[in-house]
């Protein structure tokens, strides 16, 4: 049983109200502020607390931040110092990654998932020798420069990049902040992922540079592609179509709205020695595109678009859109053909994805069938005690 809290210890003390210590005994990460019955007077936001049981027992430390319905984010569980227990969690998330790949064939992944690694509000993405850091609560940012010493630490990297522009951070107070953290500037990277070679610009690219989290679900699609033609919707720098042209598809269009991206897909397949025809990097909108081409000009189509629901309000018009991308696919795919359909959106979760496609195959007046879920990337770890962790959804889809 945890112990009581000293009160000579050097943290101030955040007490929960009677009963609402369950969910931190049992190891979720989060302390909504309907939790909290009484702020220490010397606790400003962004700074480490412990937090206290309503009977005085000490059950972990959190950092704070009143202003958010998430109020307290636990880096400890139990007695261990908050700063000892972030060392060791960075460590384990470091060690776990040298266990799941052949530094041979694959040079970027995730080192840090978040929740998923003990370290709310904090992603670090490993491209080559370069960390990509990307903080997304004011207890992180007020931590970073710790974090900075012992990624150096354990990783030694050429160079350590903040790319800090997610919508939580203004819900934090916090702004968006990007720029080298430690050790060399450094131009557009070449990393390997299944032996594959790509382009990755760390500073104007989505995300951290790349979307690491679909690895699995692109080395699944090369193996289904073979001899068939493919449709690959909201590109970006042609992950997925690099992967087809190696499992041997007939032919790989890539659509999507930012001829930036459309370059970089290009020089992708260059890079790996697969034809680069002009016609097949196509700069538009991916719905507009699907209402244009004939039905059956595809057997695969893979739709992977950026979040359209990146607030609780956006849910219903994220459903709309999702419903209408899936139906135009549904009824342009050749029969017999497969559709991978995707949402990165965290507040469309599993079952009303499940909804939105049910509800687009009945309005394509196709039959579908459901082949296989996503496949969760190794490296993006979700904690059994925060599945809220979970935001990548993925569908195959067989259409008839």
């Amino acid at each position: 049983m945890p112990q009581k809290h000293r009160p000579g210890c050097q943290l101030p003390a955040l007490q929960l109200r009677p009963g609402r210590e369950k969910s931190v005994l049992q190891r979720h990460p989060w302390i909504f502020s309907g939790a909290i019955a009484a702020w220490p007077d010397r606790l400003d936001d962004g700074g480490l607390a412990a937090v206290v049981a309503a009977d005085g027992r000490h059950v972990g430390y959190a950092y704070v931040n009143r202003r958010c319905s998430i109020a307290a984010r636990l880096v400890a569980f139990g007695d261990t110092d908050p700063h000892t227990a972030i060392r060791n969690s960075l460590q384990r998330a470091v060690a776990l990654r040298q266990t799941l790949f052949d530094a041979r064939r694959t040079t970027a992944l995730r080192l840090v998932n978040g929740e998923g690694d003990g370290l709310p509000g904090l992603i670090v993405d490993r491209y080559a020798d370069v960390l990509v850091c990307q903080i997304s609560t004011l207890g992180m940012e007020r931590l970073k420069s710790f974090l900075l010493e012992v990624l150096v630490e354990l990783v030694q990297p050429r160079a350590v990049y903040e790319k800090s522009d997610v919508a939580a951070r203004y819900e934090e107070g916090l702004t968006d902040a990007a720029g080298l953290l430690y050790g060399q500037d450094f131009g557009p990277l070449v990393i390997l992922e299944n032996g594959l070679r790509f382009h990755v610009d760390v500073k104007r690219g989505q995300k951290t540079g790349f979307f690491l989290d679909q690895r699995d679900m692109r080395a699944l699609m090369e193996t289904l592609v073979g001899g068939r033609r493919v449709l690959n919707g909201f590109a970006y720098t042609g992950g997925f179509s690099v992967y087809a042209r190696r499992g041997g598809a007939a032919r790989v269009v890539s659509v999507d709205s930012s001829g930036g991206a459309l370059r970089l897909a290009q020089g992708n397949h260059a890079l790996n020695g697969f034809p680069s025809v002009p016609e097949d990097f196509v700069e538009a909108d991916m719905f507009a595109y699907l209402r244009e081409i004939a039905s059956g000009l595809f057997d695969v189509i893979i739709l992977d678009p950026p979040s359209f629901a990146r607030k609780k309000d956006d849910v219903v018009r994220a459903g709309r859109a999702y419903k209408d991308l899936n139906r135009l696919a549904l009824t342009k795919v050749a029969p017999g053909g497969l559709v991978l359909t995707c949402s990165c959106s965290h507040f469309v979760d599993d079952k009303l994805f499940g909804q939105i496609v049910f509800q687009a195959a009945y309005e394509a007046g196709r039959n579908v069938r459901i082949l296989h879920r996503h496949r969760q990337a190794l490296d993006h770890p979700i904690s059994v005690f925060h599945p809220e962790g979970g935001y990548l959804k993925s569908l195959l889809l067989s259409v008839d």
